[in-house]
């Protein structure tokens, strides 16, 4: 029993290392690297803290060069799902009635293997099974990862502390109880860190969870288990299976227990889920929570009063970093005529100098995208571009999938602010720019606004304040990270909290205190010192 008000340490994001060359991270991580990719590992399912391998074995490969075997994993059925479900109900008890500094006392223990004896191999997993270069990999599955771990903790004492007043003769208290039943996390193949999150969170405050990452992400979600387990985390809190998605909805969504989704992909999987729950309301204990970080269709927009090659970088970055591959990558832009000329002369420079390739060559700016099925997905609309009359190719437009799944950074240019790569989210390195007359700023303001049914990330460069102000109103609703003269990537813990309404999403804020409020239900006690003894009130009297 605690005796004692704890105080957690102070949270402070994790120092993004360089990797410069003859670095000592540098040589860990290129051991890391040379190691792992001279074996094949064995990737298990974890139910109950039990390794769970099946008949149906599967392979992994790195997106930029499918013909190399990192390892293989084990898929699951309906029964795996069950168990795991099994597992994080009984589980549950012990976990929720934990002191709460012990439960932190793991993660905050997790957050520190993560950035010392694990940092080089969560890295190189990333590397390897995502196509990362090292500086995305570093940024996200080492310290944006280590950085929920922490502040989420000191979050989490902070709802704590939070508690009602209490007149003379009685006590008000607020417990933060966990949801009743089991949370169910799904999660995407981008950022391993939003992996690691998306289970901790809920189980952080005192949950336990069935997890299915994306297939795509399982070499290094096998790594953040593994950390897990490193940490002391008690067996059946965080159920890791390998299962389609079919599969895992059939059985989790029809069950009594099911509490929460705790979810990150596309728009329309996260509106199929929600319209099977909502047909399945009547079974379930409790209205389950539904937090959703969806898809994005980001955008940049340029006043006149910009500065051209601080335009041209920020797209540069912001588009085409990890290959375009994140819900708040730069995918459409608006540039008035006047700076055209001067920014598609920087950007095509940029551009012209990424290198291109296998991650473990440090000099590649540019790796794959993720699989083959993206892959195809991205070259169609390029390619339906190439023969478009409203389209012009300002840069790329090429791609080869022979060795990896490779796809030149691409930028068009068209006529058509409603062309469908301005509006549809590509999900890979595909720029749209649309260039329009200088005197119609607002009216491009209102044209951001209304393109697109998402609303996640978005930038407006300029240097003309009461035009930045009338962006920064017009485009209230348009993104639930605003930028200004930056790229609209790269929100860190702590800082940037990250969601987006419309169709991105719940808006429920990763890396603040909001997300975790989620994960909790209320309990109001009130304790009266003097019960009273007569039932009479004093406006009785006579």
């Amino acid at each position: 029993m605690s005796n004692a008000f704890f105080k957690v340490p102070v949270a402070v994001n994790e120092p993004v290392l360089p990797y410069t060359s003859g670095s000592p991270e540098r040589k860990l991580l290129v051991a890391a690297l040379n190691e792992l990719k001279s074996k094949t590992v064995d990737i298990p399912m974890s139910i109950g803290g039990d390794e769970v391998r099946t008949d149906d074995k599967r392979s992994l490969h790195p997106p930029h060069d499918h013909q190399h075997t990192l390892g293989h994993y084990y898929y699951g059925n309906r029964s795996h799902v069950q168990r795991a479900i099994d597992a994080a109900l009984a589980a549950k008890s012990e976990w929720e009635n934990m002191p709460w500094q012990e439960r932190a006392a793991i993660f905050l223990r997790a957050a520190d293997l993560l950035t010392g004896p694990y940092r080089a191999k969560m890295n190189a997993a990333t590397m390897l099974g995502q196509s990362k270069n090292v500086y995305q990999s570093e940024i996200d599955a080492v310290c944006e990862l280590a950085d929920f771990f922490r502040f989420n903790v000191q979050y989490m004492t902070e709802i704590y502390a939070q508690q009602p007043e209490s007149p003379r003769g009685t006590w008000n208290r607020l417990e933060y109880r966990p949801l009743e039943g089991f949370v169910f996390a799904l999660t995407p193949f981008n950022f391993t860190s939003i992996a690691g999150n998306l289970c901790f969170a809920p189980a952080l405050m005192g949950n336990t969870v069935v997890w299915k990452p994306a297939e795509t992400q399982i070499y290094s979600a096998a790594v953040i288990m593994e950390i897990y387990k490193a940490a002391g985390l008690p067996d059946g809190v965080i159920n890791l299976i390998f299962v389609d998605g079919p599969t895992a909805g059939d059985v989790i969504f029809s069950h009594r227990e099911f509490s929460g989704l705790h979810f990150t992909g596309s728009t329309g999987v996260f509106q199929k889920l929600w319209a099977t729950i909502g047909q399945n309301l009547s079974m379930y204990k409790s209205f389950p929570r539904l937090v959703g970080e969806t898809g994005g269709k980001d955008f940049v927009l340029v006043h006149p009063s910009a500065n051209p090659k601080e335009v041209a970088v920020a797209l540069a970055r912001g588009a085409f970093e990890f290959q375009g591959q994140k819900c708040s990558a730069a995918s459409r832009a608006y540039i008035p005529k006047s700076l055209w000329k001067k920014v598609k002369e920087d950007l095509v420079n940029d551009l012209s100098s990424f290198k291109i390739g296998d991650p473990n060559d440090f000099t590649n700016f540019i790796n794959a995208v993720i699989d083959e099925k993206s892959f195809n997905k991205i070259t169609n609309y390029i390619e339906n571009a190439k023969s478009s009359p409203e389209v012009e190719v300002v840069f790329g437009g090429d791609f080869d999938k022979s060795k990896g799944y490779f796809i030149t950074p691409t930028v068009l240019k068209t006529s058509n602010p409603k062309y469908t790569t301005m509006c549809e989210e590509i999900f890979g390195p595909v720029l749209t720019i649309f260039v329009y007359d200088d005197e119609k700023f607002e009216e491009t303001i209102q044209l951001v606004d209304e393109t697109s049914p998402y609303a996640l990330t978005g930038a407006v460069f300029c240097n003309d304040r009461y035009a930045l102000q009338k962006a920064v109103n017009g485009l209230k609703h348009s993104a639930g990270n605003f930028y200004i003269n930056d790229k609209p990537t790269g929100a860190v813990v702590g800082q940037q909290p990250f969601g987006g309404a419309r169709s991105s999403g719940t808006n429920d804020k990763a890396g603040s205190i909001l997300n975790l409020y989620r994960w909790i239900s209320a309990r109001t006690i009130k304790e009266n010192f003097v019960p009273p003894t007569d039932y009479r009130y004093p406006f009785l009297e006579e």
